[in-house]
């Protein structure tokens, strides 16, 4: 015997299909919309049907946008001088979030990963060669893993050949952390990259 209704069920499994939903949070979601106004369901219907068919990449950089290129790229204030390369879109809005940075990014679709068949055709790497100008400065924001190191180190090799400066993100303790639960090679990192005050 099923105790939901058959739609009350696909909404669950729909929910639970999504990164950190389980069934539980799912089903506490499908229980709450059931409760909704109608309007303020349809309005979230409608947003998530517009975010599929609006929302693209942009030409550019490979962000996300509805107008392409992106506002970022259209914005002449920001410093063309400046490429900071991110593995996906997300990490865009995590450093514009700081409000410190005014420069463009370059999205690369992800990072090398031969085991996961991920080499550098599939990544958006002939792009960002097309995109890099003499006397600019890449800033390599690949994430602190083995597949991010790996696209840094990669990526560093293939624009040694350009007059361009490569820089990559400092590494080292987070603010708040205490060292006794910081890992070894985090502390290497910070010990290596210290600064004199």
């Amino acid at each position: 015997m099923q105790a939901l209704p058959d739609s009350a069920n696909r909404l669950i499994e729909e929910f639970s299909r999504l990164p950190g939903i389980g069934r539980k949070t799912a089903q506490r979601l499908a229980f709450h919309l059931l409760k909704t106004e109608t309007d303020a369901v349809i309005r979230l219907s409608d947003a998530l049907k517009d975010v599929k068919l609006k929302v693209r990449d942009c030409t550019i950089c490979g962000g996300i946008t509805e107008d392409d290129p992106c506002f970022i790229c259209q914005d002449y204030k920001r410093d063309e001088t400046l490429l900071c390369v991110v593995e996906e879109a997300p990490d865009i809005y995590a450093f514009e979030k700081t409000n410190t940075y005014n420069g463009k990014y370059h999205v690369l679709g992800g990072a090398l990963s031969p085991l996961d068949g991920v080499g550098p055709d599939e990544l958006n790497i002939k792009s960002l060669l097309e995109r890099t100008r003499s006397g600019q400065e890449i800033i390599l924001a690949t994430n602190p893993s083995v597949e991010g190191e790996t696209t840094a180190l990669y990526l560093a090799k293939i624009l040694a050949e350009k007059d361009v400066t490569v820089t990559r993100l400092a590494r080292g303790l987070p603010v708040g952390g205490d060292l006794e639960y910081t890992d070894e090679a985090t502390l290497i990192r910070a010990m290596e990259g210290r600064t004199s005050l």
